[in-house]
């Protein structure tokens, strides 16, 4: 499927939002609308109907950008919250939406990192926390050990930290930190309208409750040819020196060591995986992660993380609504080609903020067009750099194996055929773009100046 997707619901600004809340707290009352639901009587299936037809009422209403109901609903619930024999059936009703509709965004292809970035371009900052929040009560459910380990990871990223006292709800919790009723409710509905309007994504990991360790057919522990973290911690090195050289030969000393640390660990990697399948062990597969392409200029960082993806033997898939790239690869080459990405983006970021704004010659602003032809030139002539050093560390490689009985060409082809399958059976249907249009010429220059470390032509095209 076509990995440039459109979700349903418009986002409201935040300021805008803010105003009207404000002025609905102040007011504390529901509109002659809501009276019909807020009148439900205040026994058991009746008070839970009731609070459920606020909940669905007030997420059509921000499908529409209606923002006035959705204070009134806020304001509803909130008044229901004044009373214990309601707050409970408010509070659960609320807790359990939330909770579902995160379950179903797992199933739905979603991990904790994807949730959070798109909150982080949707929502504000206290949304934000309860959704990293929300994602940490629903994955408290299951045993650890059976939650891919990279979703772990992912949590800690975000600082996930089950603050509350598990003898109080989560949203009572929130209450108990000082946050009044209504700011309350309208966080809630705001996030759970977030979650509950995800689209399918890929499913790239098992779904949580699903997941089993892996382990050798021999019964010991797991040998497949895992990330080695000392190369990384070596490519992670390397490129912080890049980062924060101001001499254009230095950075390209230190870019070109880690790019040739990532090929050559790949390369080893395939060879070993080669040699465990020989001994009937279970092969690795490809894998997907999603990495962050943000605006502005999303295009020809796009570009280059296709780039840097393509010289490390994965393929990359933009989509570009959701504000991501999915890059598919073998996890030997996967963490590299994340880290090279980031630290390839920070040095240009950091060119680009030297170089300062530009004007036409009527004193126009020009800078726009400058930025983005000089990422496209640096994002092209990168990924041709990449390229080279990979092949240079294939060719000195394939002639230590050959040595050694063992051809490692055929061995790369048959991994990025793997590649390809997955791409395939992942995204069926996918368009190819051209990205990173040219309209600036200094810009251009630039560009290619600053990454005189990579001598490139065209970069290729993005599938998306």
């Amino acid at each position: 499927m076509s990995a440039q997707r459109r979700e349903g619901g418009g986002s409201m600004g935040k300021d805008k939002r803010a105003r009207r809340r404000a002025r609905a707290a102040s007011a504390h009352r529901p509109s002659p609308g809501w009276r019909a639901a807020s009148a439900h009587g205040t026994d058991g299936a009746d008070e839970h109907a009731a609070v459920a037809t606020l909940i669905t009422q007030a997420l059509h209403a921000l499908d529409v950008g209606m923002d006035a109901l959705v204070d009134d609903a806020a304001v509803t619930l909130a008044g229901r919250c004044a009373s214990p024999t309601t707050r409970r059936d408010v509070v659960m009703t609320l807790l359990d939406s939330l909770t579902a509709a995160t379950t179903a965004a797992w199933q739905h292809g979603w991990q904790p990192s994807d949730v959070h970035r798109l909150a982080g371009r949707r929502l504000g900052v206290a949304e934000q926390a309860l959704v990293v929040d929300v994602m940490t009560h629903e994955l408290s459910r299951y045993a650890p050990a059976t939650v891919d380990r990279r979703w772990w990871a992912q949590l800690s990223e975000l600082g996930a930290d089950p603050w509350w006292d598990r003898s109080a709800t989560l949203l009572d919790a929130q209450r108990e930190r000082g946050v009044d009723w209504f700011t309350l409710m309208s966080r809630t509905l705001t996030v759970l309208h977030l979650i509950t309007r995800l689209p399918v994504l890929e499913l790239l990991t098992p779904v949580p409750g699903t997941a089993v360790a892996p382990s050798s057919a021999g019964g010991g522990t797991d040998d497949r040819p895992a990330v080695d973290e000392r190369i990384l911690s070596k490519v992670r090195m390397l490129l912080a020196k890049a980062e924060s050289t101001t001499f254009e030969a230095e950075a390209e000393t230190f870019t070109a060591g880690a790019q040739s640390l990532m090929a050559r660990h790949s390369i080893d990697a395939a060879l070993l995986a080669a040699s465990g399948a020989a001994r009937h062990r279970d092969p690795t597969a490809p894998e997907g992660r999603r990495i962050g392409i943000d605006n502005p200029y999303d295009g020809p960082k796009a570009m280059l993380l296709n780039a840097v993806a393509s010289a490390n033997r994965c393929r990359m898939v933009w989509s570009r609504e959701l504000g991501f790239g999915t890059v598919v690869g073998f996890e030997s080459d996967l963490d590299g080609v994340e880290v090279l990405f980031t630290s390839l983006l920070v040095q240009a970021t950091r060119t680009l903020t030297s170089a300062g704004s530009r004007t036409d010659r009527h004193g126009g602003s020009r800078t726009r067009a400058f930025r983005q032809s000089f990422l496209t030139a640096y994002a092209s002539r990168i990924g041709e750099r990449l390229r080279e050093v990979t092949a240079a560390e294939e060719a000195a490689a394939s002639e230590n194996a050959r040595s050694s009985g063992r051809e490692l060409v055929p061995l790369l082809e048959a991994r990025a055929e793997e590649v390809d399958d997955a791409v395939s059976t992942w995204f069926p249907e996918l368009q190819t773009h051209s990205v990173g249009a040219v309209r600036d010429a200094e810009g251009w220059h630039s560009g290619r100046a600053a990454a005189d470390r990579a001598e490139l032509g065209a970069g290729p095209a993005i599938t998306h």
